[in-house]
């Protein structure tokens, strides 16, 4: 049974950074894509990145490109999402995903808060 777990979520002040970690267990990742998605309260989730466990390929959503940045440390089973230069419109919940490449995200963590005040 594939499990996510989020850690890393907090409150900051704008402009300030913060870095969340994804454990992932349950099997081996080498054919799976890894991505973080956030959710604010009355909006729809939305995608920020994704990383391909494999070689490592990252794609981001121009809303994060440049601020954001994903990673994975193959050894601890752990994803990253390293958030510079916060701003109040990116407090939200963060969500880890994972799926086969080509698939869809089938495992979702259970996410965690990322509040950001003015």
């Amino acid at each position: 049974q594939v499990q996510l777990v989020e850690s890393g979520g907090g409150l900051v002040q704008a402009g300030g950074s913060l870095r969340l970690s994804c454990a992932a267990s349950g099997r081996t990742f080498s054919r799976y894509v890894m991505a973080w998605f956030r959710q604010a309260p009355g909006k729809e989730r939305e995608f920020l990145t994704r990383i391909n466990w494999s070689g490592g390929n990252t794609y981001y959503a121009d809303s994060v490109k440049g601020r954001f940045t994903i990673s994975r440390d193959v050894a601890k089973n752990t994803v990253y999402l390293q958030m510079n230069r916060l701003k109040p419109e990116d407090t939200a919940v963060y969500y880890c995903a994972a799926g086969r490449e080509g698939s869809s995200l089938d495992y979702w963590g259970q996410g965690t808060q990322v509040t950001v005040s003015s």
